[in-house]
């Protein structure tokens, strides 16, 4: 039991959420847990992600990756796709998933149906780096007849 103190005449209710549509988003890694698979014979990474832009803003999105199986198939995809995850934010040797955390990368959203109850929901597809939205001036020619290697 949990005392709440709690009024729920003063909050509005949340009217629950669909999911976003399919699409790449801006996000950034805002959690992540292992956690036993449900029979016990392996464990995954579990990564929570925060929308960063857009009408979809502050929205979570969920992604798992089962490090430890006893598939190696599984195992080898897993450790695929969190190489691309490493690569989006630019930490190519994380020694804790806390390392990739806080760091803005473009993440591939699709709808999927459960197949338990047909329902639709997210699915994280795939990772990429954040394209720079700076664009640089393009620079003015060399004027100078001094060869580069000895200026």
């Amino acid at each position: 039991m949990a005392t709440l103190n709690f009024n729920a005449g003063e909050v509005e209710p949340n009217a629950g959420f669909d999911p976003i549509p399919a699409d790449k988003y801006v996000a950034m890694m805002t959690g992540s847990q292992m956690k036993p698979t449900k029979n016990g014979d392996g464990s995954y990474l579990e990564l929570e992600f925060t929308v960063l832009e857009g009408q979809y803003k502050d929205r979570k999105l969920w992604d798992r990756l089962c490090l430890n199986h006893p598939n190696p198939e599984t195992v080898k995809i897993a450790r695929g796709t969190l190489s691309a995850l490493c690569r989006a934010v630019g930490v190519m040797q994380p020694r804790d998933s806390a390392d990739l955390h806080n760091l803005p990368l473009l993440v591939t959203v699709r709808l999927k149906k459960r197949k338990d109850t047909d329902e639709l929901v997210n699915e994280v597809k795939g990772y990429a780096a954040r394209k720079s939205t700076v664009t640089q001036a393009p620079q003015a020619p060399q004027t100078s007849t001094t060869p580069p290697w000895r200026r």
